[in-house]
């Protein structure tokens, strides 16, 4: 606040001179010569920080640099040029001999020559820049102008503050008009400064970056690079995969180079050669004092006057260009059929395809249709002819007609038109499952181009339907009791052309217990094999009939489930062969002893004929054990053979 407390004082004791000058009647106004602000002197400035004189043209609008630096917390700062004319300037007569000095005022007075613009809020130390303009009078002569600026505390309705900068007025005939160079320039930019042009190589990325320089005096604020696109080959040479490719900054200083780094993925119809990539870069000259505030499509409100605006004037706009080399085709002869200026042609795409049905399977017939668009705005196509060719495997077409021809013939496609193609197919049924081509070539006539060839393609998916078979089952025992167990074993052959998923076998009967056995995944052609146990719950009491299910997915997850039936007898179990003897021992209440021994016993015809039952069951179980062990024996060495040939 003292440093506050003396600029007052000081401004006051500058007052006070004027108005002693303009009492004694000096000849010249106070602020007529140019000014030394930074000396501490009279005039020294305590808000403002010149860093160089603007400059202007008589007759043209000037634009007019102001850097406030706080000395102290400022709150709602506004800056502008001082209104108070009469204490500064001589103002010009009409006529008169004192027109055209120096002294006078030098700008064209109008309703806003005087509007202050809003810098806002300053912490001690900080600093922020706006942009005054004002018309400079075309009958001004070339000199240094001190101009009085007004700084605004606490609102733009409160007593302005003073500094002062010094301005140089030029004319067009001057040799300083002549030797304007770039510095002169408040915001400008150089690209590519001291780099090497960048070299890509199709078909690998290209990765570059761009030095961009500020070599104007004032920083840029708010600056948004653009890179501008094109969907011409011939123009721009990088596939378009952003939405946009804007770099953006909060600022750049003077002197300041920043990198606008690019990774670009280069286009197949690329040629050999250098390209131009043209940028738009946008920015403000002031951070905060002429930021318009947008109000609605095409509508803004300046922040610092509250006027609502067509246009946001504040934003500034230059356009840049920027080579790059590509390598890539080299471009056709033009001592061809066709010369450097038969290049106009249509564009003609797929638009969109669908088929008929949806899901096409393998061995049956379908209906393609597809939506073509010339997707040029302004040039028309005539004559052109569709020839639809499939693509081939082991040199015959997956694809085939009716009349053996897939060519359509449009007689003409204006800019931005579209027609729909339907052709009739047939999937070959030995096919794979998978998707194929279908090549779409077109030749057509331009007003500029006559006989263009292009083509483009789309893939058709073709599915297959899973098949298989089983071999014939082998169930030992074929007969078993109530908690007995028989042995069944089969396999399953993927007879189809599509892998099988996560096969699964489960046998279900009301005299079984269900079983489930996992086999896996079984590719085309190949077998996988079923072995379980299978126990008895109950007695059959139909024809014996179990049903086994296989189950399998397809790629999709999706469970398909295949029933077949085996023969499988459950009977009451038999009663234990020493009961039995048991209970025939005790038989009308004679045993072994009373009836003679063995002989006597069996002498008996009832006792002879369930001995006899007895022993023959008994072999039978007998005979099944050994069966089954035999078999899975073979079975075992069977697969210690296999593995021994793998390993081999």
């Amino acid at each position: 606040m003292d440093r506050r407390n003396r600029g007052i004082r000081a401004r006051a004791a500058a007052a006070l001179l004027i108005v002693a000058c303009m009492i004694f009647g000096a000849a010249v106004s106070a602020m007529a010569d140019y000014k030394n602000v930074m000396d501490g002197r009279l005039y020294d400035n305590e808000y403002l920080v010149i860093k160089r004189d603007p400059t202007g043209k008589v007759g043209s609008v000037m634009s007019i640099p102001v850097t406030v630096c706080a000395p102290y917390d400022m709150e709602d700062v506004w800056v502008g040029l001082s209104p108070d004319t009469s204490s500064f300037y001589s103002m010009p007569k009409d006529g008169g001999e004192d027109a055209g000095l120096q002294n006078d005022f030098p700008f064209e007075i109008n309703e806003d020559t005087f509007t202050p613009k809003r810098i806002g809020n300053l912490r001690d130390g900080s600093s922020k820049t706006v942009t005054l303009s004002a018309r400079v009078r075309r009958d001004m002569k070339e000199g240094y102008y001190c101009i009085p600026i007004a700084i605004y505390v606490n609102g733009r309705d409160s007593t302005p503050e003073t500094d002062f900068l010094n301005v140089w007025i030029y004319t067009s005939s001057s040799a300083s008009a002549e030797t304007e160079d770039e510095t002169k320039e408040e915001v400008a930019f150089v690209m590519g400064e001291g780099q090497a042009t960048p070299y890509g190589r199709y078909p690998g990325p290209m990765d570059f970056g761009i030095n961009l320089r500020n070599k104007g005096w004032l920083p840029a604020y708010d600056v948004t690079v653009s890179m501008v696109l094109s969907r011409s080959d011939e123009e721009f040479p990088f596939m378009i995969n952003e939405g946009n490719y804007d770099r953006h900054f909060e600022v750049i200083e003077p002197g300041q180079t920043v990198a606008l780094p690019y990774s670009m993925a280069i286009r197949k119809e690329s040629y050999t050669g250098f390209y131009p990539l043209k940028f738009k870069i946008t920015y403000r000259e002031s951070m905060y004092g002429d930021k318009r505030v947008a109000e609605g499509p095409g509508m803004f409100r300046d922040q610092a006057t509250g006027e609502t605006l067509s246009t946001d004037t504040s934003v500034q706009s230059k356009d840049y260009e920027f080579y790059v080399h590509i390598s890539s085709k080299e471009k056709e002869d033009s001592l061809g059929e066709f010369n450097e200026n038969d290049r106009t042609k249509a564009r003609i795409i797929v638009d969109g395809f669908r088929t008929e049905p949806a899901k096409i399977m393998a061995g049956e017939e379908f209906d393609l249709i597809l939506n073509m668009k010339n997707a040029s705005t302004t040039v028309a196509a005539s004559n052109i002819l569709f020839s639809l060719e499939p693509e081939k495997v082991e040199n015959a077409s997956v694809f085939s007609t009716e009349s053996g021809s897939s060519s359509i013939v449009v007689n003409s496609l204006g800019a931005g038109e579209s027609t729909e193609l339907r052709v009739r197919f047939l999937a070959k049924a030995g096919i794979d499952q998978r998707s194929y081509t279908i090549t779409i070539k077109e030749k057509y006539d331009s007003p500029e181009f006559k006989n263009a060839e292009e083509s483009v393609t789309v893939d058709i998916p073709i599915y297959q339907q899973a098949r298989l078979s089983t071999s014939t089952f082998e169930i030992m025992p074929d007969s078993i009791e109530v908690g007995g167990e028989s042995n069944i074993m089969f396999g399953i052959n993927n007879t189809g052309r599509i892998q099988l998923y996560n096969v699964n076998a489960r046998f279900e009967a009301p005299s079984i217990r269900t079983t489930e056995s996992y086999v896996g995944n079984i590719k085309p052609g190949e077998t996988g094999n079923v072995d379980v146990m299978v126990a008895g719950e109950a007695p059959t009491e139909d024809e014996g009939k179990v049903k086994v299910i296989i189950s399998y997915e397809d790629e999709n997850g999706e469970v398909t489930e295949v029933e077949k039936e085996l023969t499988l007898f459950v009977s009451e179990p038999m009663e234990d062969f020493g009961e039995m003897m048991d209970g025939m021992e005790g038989m009308e209440g004679m045993d072994m002893e009373t009836s003679g021994g063995l002989a006597g016993w069996m002498a008996d015809p009832v006792r002879k004929i369930l001995a006899l039952t007895a022993a023959v069951l008994l072999l039978a179980a007998i005979g099944a054990g050994i069966a089954i062990a035999t078999k899975r024996k073979k079975k075992r060495e069977q697969e210690e053979e296999d593995m021994d040939d793998e390993i081999s």
